[in-house]
């Protein structure tokens, strides 16, 4: 019965152990499909955002009050008059074609170059946004001290409430600096904290020079 009783007791163990492993494994891999997620929707607002603004400049190209295509039809109906009256002059007509089309060129080119400014601006101004990987990397070493992937979000998140950040992607983001050792982590019983590398390098060596100091007395 003894024997029975053990062999019980270990195989609950390794399902014990082999479920907590499956759970862990599961988290880490929702909050990387979490990440992706986020990025793709990041992604899809700037192209929607994009879209938006091409389709405003369509549209102030399409409300023009002489666009370059029907600017043809007004030309075929005024043609006789001018022939009518200047019977005598054959390059009249061609003329009046010519002015009017040259025209309408001109203030089409126009309205494009005026649309096309906001654009740029927008373009640059949004290229000159930095990523979250840059803003989350710069917190950090604006830190003294580690700091949880909390608090790096609700600090983010109030600079930058437009951007909408989120724990869980930021806690991605920090796992992926510290693979790339860009970034160091600690834990602290069950919390984990982190830091830039050159602040982790520096709360580290006073605890060196401390123990070597022991060592010493």
């Amino acid at each position: 019965m003894s024997g029975s009783t053990t062999t019980t007791t270990e195989l609950t163990s390794q399902y014990t152990a082999q479920v907590t492993s499956d759970l862990e494994r599961n988290a880490k891999e929702q909050e990387r499909i979490s990440a992706d997620i986020a990025a793709l929707q990041e992604q899809l607002a700037a192209l929607q955002h994009d879209h938006s603004v091409l389709v405003n400049v369509q549209q102030a190209l399409g409300v023009s009050p002489t666009p370059v295509q029907p600017a043809a039809a007004p030309d075929s109906t005024a043609v006789p008059a001018p022939r009518t009256k200047n019977a005598g002059e054959p390059g009249a007509g061609k003329r009046t074609r010519a002015e009017k089309t040259d025209a309408a060129q001109d203030r089409t080119a126009a309205k494009k170059s005026d649309v096309k400014k906001p654009v740029g601006k927008a373009s640059a101004a949004k290229a000159s946004q930095p990523t979250l990987v840059e803003l989350i990397r710069s917190h950090l070493t604006e830190q003294s001290e580690p700091i949880s992937a909390a608090q790096v979000a609700t600090a983010l998140d109030t600079a930058h409430p437009e951007r909408g950040v989120k724990t869980t992607v930021v806690r991605t983001t920090l796992e992926n600096l510290v693979a790339k050792s860009q970034a160091q982590r600690t834990k602290q019983g069950a919390s984990v904290y982190y830091t830039a590398p050159n602040a982790a390098e520096q709360t580290t060596a006073p605890v060196q020079d401390e123990a070597q100091s022991e060592q010493a007395e």
